[in-house]
C-alpha cells in the first residue's frame, strides 16, 4: 500500500505541477512563462517526487513507465495492475483540483483545452494524427532509456532522478507544439476527462503510442545494455 500511495501522490503532483502550469501560468500576459516554463514544470515535478517516493515505489508516476520497466526486466508484472489504478486516480485527482482552482477564477465560463493533448485540429500548431503518434512514440522510447540508463546499478548513484526530470523537460520542449506532450496516458486521461469531447476521442494514441514506445525501449534496453536483470 505504500507504493500504491507513493505512485498516488507522484502522479498527483506531476499532473497538479506540470498541467497546472500549463493552464494558470504560460499564457498570463506580459508575466507567463510559456512553453519553457511548462516544460521545466513537468520536469520539476517528476525531479522532485522521485527523490520524494522514488525509494518507496521506484517512482514511475507513469503507466508507459510502468510497462517499460516491466518490458525491461525491472518490474514484476503482478504489480503492473495496481501501479497504473494508483496513478490514474492520483492523475484524476490532480485534474479534479485543477478544476476547482480554475473554476474559482473571476468570470469564469470554460476550461478549454485543459491542457490536454490532441491532434490535427486540437494539436497547438495543427500536427497530423501520424506525426503525434511517431513524436510520442519516439519521446516515450527515449525516456525509457534515460529512466532504464540512470538507474541501472552501473550508472553513478543518485543523479537519476536529475537525469530523468531533465530528460522529461526536453522532451517538453521538443513536443508540446506537437501534441502538447503526453508520453504519459495516465496525465492524458485525466485532462481529456474534463475538457472532453474530441479529446475523449483522441486519447487513444496517448495510450496506444507511449505505451508501445515504451515497450519497444524496455525490450532495446534488456537485450543490448543490460546483461543482470532482476526479475526473470
Amino acid at each position: 500500500m505504500k507504493k500504491l500511495f507513493a505512485e498516488f501522490f507522484g502522479t498527483f503532483w506531476l499532473v497538479f505541477g506540470g498541467c497546472g502550469s500549463a493552464v494558470f501560468a504560460a499564457g498570463y500576459p506580459e508575466l507567463g512563462i510559456g512553453f519553457a516554463g511548462v516544460a521545466l514544470a513537468f520536469g520539476l515535478t517528476v525531479l522532485t517526487m522521485a527523490y520524494a517516493v522514488g525509494h518507496i515505489s521506484g517512482g514511475h508516476f507513469n503507466p508507459a513507465v510502468s510497462l517499460g520497466l516491466w518490458a525491461g526486466g525491472k518490474f514484476e508484472a503482478k504489480d503492473l495492475l495496481g501501479y497504473i489504478i494508483a496513478q490514474l486516480i492520483g492523475a484524476i485527482a490532480a485534474a479534479g483540483a485543477l478544476f476547482l482552482i480554475l473554476s474559482g477564477k473571476s468570470g469564469f465560463e470554460t476550461i478549454g483545452g485543459f491542457a490536454s493533448n490532441g491532434y490535427d485540429s486540437l494539436s497547438p500548431d495543427g500536427y497530423s494524427m501520424t506525426a503525434a503518434l511517431i513524436a510520442e512514440f519516439l519521446l516515450t522510447a527515449f525516456f525509457l532509456l534515460i529512466i532504464l540508463g540512470s538507474t541501472n546499478e552501473r550508472a553513478p548513484k543518485g543523479f537519476a532522478p536529475i537525469a530523468i526530470g531533465l530528460g522529461l523537460t526536453l522532451i517538453h520542449l521538443i513536443s508540446i507544439p506537437i501534441t502538447n506532450t503526453s508520453v504519459n496516458p495516465a496525465r492524458s486521461t485525466s485532462q481529456a476527462l474534463f475538457a472532453g469531447g474530441e479529446y475523449m476521442g483522441q486519447l487513444w494514441l496517448f495510450w496506444l503510442a507511449p505505451i508501445a514506445g515504451a515497450i519497444v525501449a524496455g525490450f532495446i534496453h534488456k537485450a543490448l545494455f543490460d546483461k543482470e536483470q532482476i526479475y526473470k
